[in-house]
């Protein structure tokens, strides 16, 4: 248990640095905006309960940010993520359910679900946070078409760390 509580809190900071670092610089277009840091909600435990949930959403949100000087755009939408979650889970639940002390990755569930439960969730972030960023329905078409491709951006970055740390843990 606190195993779990000393890894997600590394996990935490670590995305947030390779987001403000590494990712916010990295110069891909005007309409691709990848977004690693959701990653941090997207594998929390599944018995991680919804009030812990979204407080940790709204605080990895509002850290985000502050870097970002949005102010509480990324809240929002992780806040929004996280909500959903809960359903996107019951929703790809298998017939026996999850394993007591595991966390939704590809490792455990395949990239199928994966995929499926990942894009849901990331769709649903980038949604929100670019709809509230350009608040105005005159520009919808050209904000669905930077969601969609942002979001795929971004699942594929997610993947690429999920393969990552996979290799990392079959080598210990």
């Amino acid at each position: 248990m606190t195993n779990t509580i000393i890894r997600n809190i590394i996990r935490f900071f670590a995305l947030v640095l390779v987001q403000v670092l590494i990712v916010k610089n990295i110069e891909l277009g005007r309409f691709i905006n990848p977004f690693l840091y959701v990653l941090f909600i997207l594998i929390l435990p599944f018995e991680t309960p919804k009030w812990l949930l979204l407080l940790s959403a709204f605080v990895l949100g509002i850290t985000v940010d502050m870097f970002y000087d949005t102010s509480g755009m990324h809240a929002a939408a992780c806040v929004v993520m996280a909500y959903i979650r809960p359903g996107v889970l019951k929703l790809f639940s298998p017939r026996d359910g999850y394993e007591f002390g595991t966390q939704p990755s590809i490792q455990y569930l395949g990239i199928p679900w994966f995929l499926s439960y990942a894009g849901i969730l990331v769709f649903v972030h980038h949604l929100i946070l670019f709809y509230i960023e350009i608040f105005r329905l005159n520009e919808f078409f050209s904000t669905f078409f930077r969601v969609i491709v942002s979001s795929i951006f971004t699942l594929l970055l997610v993947v690429i760390s999920q393969y990552l740390f996979q290799r990392k843990k079959e080598q210990e």
